[in-house]
């Protein structure tokens, strides 16, 4: 069975969204923070982001989509985190594994469409979580990219070989199509489709 990581994102009522999400059998909440840098797109202050943390009474996945984390990820260390996760494709990412880890938090590692699996071999006996994602990070309601599917399942197959305890998540353009090409990812994250219907969860988990 999956685990869902459901994303309020499309919505704007973010406070909402998480009540919601609070009463339903999602496994984490997921927080998408983008920094209009790393990303066109600008959320959540460190402020904010803590604010709704509050609000959470799920699991918490933190998704930091922005060019310099360590500010977020110094103000988590205060908070009921169960992964954090930085990109591949920041200058420092090497440094911001090893931060996230020195406060005893999960460390995730995320990569981009663009970024080949392969890139990140080396960086996943250092992390407990890939986060693979299905579209260019920032906007929510993109297609799935096809090649998601090769990249989760070669680094499926990586992970068992090395015998690594770490979990592969998926994000972006998730529905009922895109859910028949993640079969080897641990954790699915997703937005509008659990949004616009909170029994696609149970769809998800039984995917």
């Amino acid at each position: 069975m999956k685990e869902v990581s459901a994303s309020f994102l499309t919505k704007k009522n973010y406070s909402e969204s998480i009540k919601i999400l609070n009463n339903s059998n999602t496994d984490y909440i997921h927080f998408d923070v983008m920094d209009g840098k790393f990303v066109k797109e600008k959320n959540l202050t460190v402020k904010e982001l803590l604010k709704y943390l509050d609000l959470s009474s799920k699991k918490n996945d933190v998704h930091l989509m922005v060019s310099s984390p360590k500010n977020y990820i110094d103000a988590l260390s205060y908070y009921n985190v169960d992964y954090i996760t930085i990109h591949k494709e920041i200058k420092n990412y090497k440094d911001m594994i090893n931060l996230i880890k020195s406060y005893g938090l999960k460390a995730g590692l995320a990569i981009s469409p663009d970024t080949d699996v392969e890139s990140i071999y080396s960086d996943l006996k250092d992390v407990s979580l890939v986060l693979v994602m299905g579209v260019n990070p920032g906007r929510s309601g993109q297609s799935f990219i096809e090649s998601t599917k090769d990249k989760i399942d070669k680094l499926k197959n990586k992970i068992k070989d090395d015998n690594l305890n770490v979990k592969i998540s998926v994000d972006g353009g998730i529905n009922e199509d895109a859910l028949k090409k993640v079969s080897n990812a641990d954790i699915i994250v997703s937005a509008s489709y659990i949004l616009e219907d909170i029994n696609n969860i149970d769809k998800i988990k039984n995917c």
